[in-house]
């Protein structure tokens, strides 16, 4: 059976990395959460007081930086420098500033270079805002994932709710609208739906119907 990459684009909280994850699980691929890569760094500038404005101190900063996942109790986990740090990087306290940071050309020069490391024998499932129209403009299989403001919104409250986080639905909406502004109209590699992507708007789908929809598409390309 050919391997192929699997590109899965889309806004925060569209339930991508849900589907990257469940489909490269059953596919015996490997998946790549490049999200959770922007976020450690984002980690690191924060907890190292980085300049973001000081391109020096950015590229001193990244130099310092190494990413890796590990498969632990069936659960895809960022390390950071050889730390466990999947529980920090998905709080609130990042992702008010993780837009922020990947739009640092440099930050993105850094992360894509490992992504095409890391996609150099296929086989893998990776999601991301740029993967289809940039990481990987030549992957066999494009998705871009879609879903309504207010859906998305309830999908993170109820995400931070469970890590027990203290908060509201609003400051979970603002956030998301901020990312969604920052993201689409940054001037390095913008979220952007590739031309040959196929669009899957997950607002009304069952977790499980988005996985057997995009499951069908991968069969009918490697079968």
């Amino acid at each position: 059976m050919n391997k192929i990459i699997i590109a899965i684009d889309g806004s925060s909280s569209c339930g991508k990395s849900t589907l990257a994850r469940t489909l490269a699980r059953k596919l015996g691929y490997r998946f790549i959460d490049t999200g959770a890569m922007y976020r450690a760094v984002t980690l690191y500038i924060l907890e190292n007081n980085v300049d973001i404005k000081d391109a020096e101190q950015i590229a001193l900063a990244l130099s310092r930086i190494t990413i890796s996942f590990e498969n632990i109790n069936g659960q895809n986990t960022a390390f950071l420098n050889g730390t466990n740090v999947e529980k920090k990087i998905r709080t609130m306290r990042i992702s008010h500033m993780v837009s922020e940071i990947a739009r640092i050309p440099e930050v993105r020069r850094f992360l894509v270079a490992q992504q095409h490391v890391m996609g150099k024998d296929k086989g893998i499932v990776m999601d991301g805002r740029d993967i289809g129209s940039v990481v990987f403009p030549s992957a066999e299989l494009k998705l871009f994932i879609s879903a309504s403001l207010e859906s998305r919104t309830e999908r993170r409250a109820a995400e931070l709710i469970e890590r027990g986080e203290s908060i509201t639905k609003e400051a979970v909406r603002e956030n998301l609208k901020k990312r969604d502004l920052i993201d689409s109209t940054r001037a390095d590699s913008p979220l952007i739906r590739a031309k040959d992507a196929i669009g899957l708007d997950t607002t009304h789908l069952t977790r499980d119907q988005m996985i057997e929809i995009a499951l069908q598409m991968v069969k009918n390309l490697i079968d």
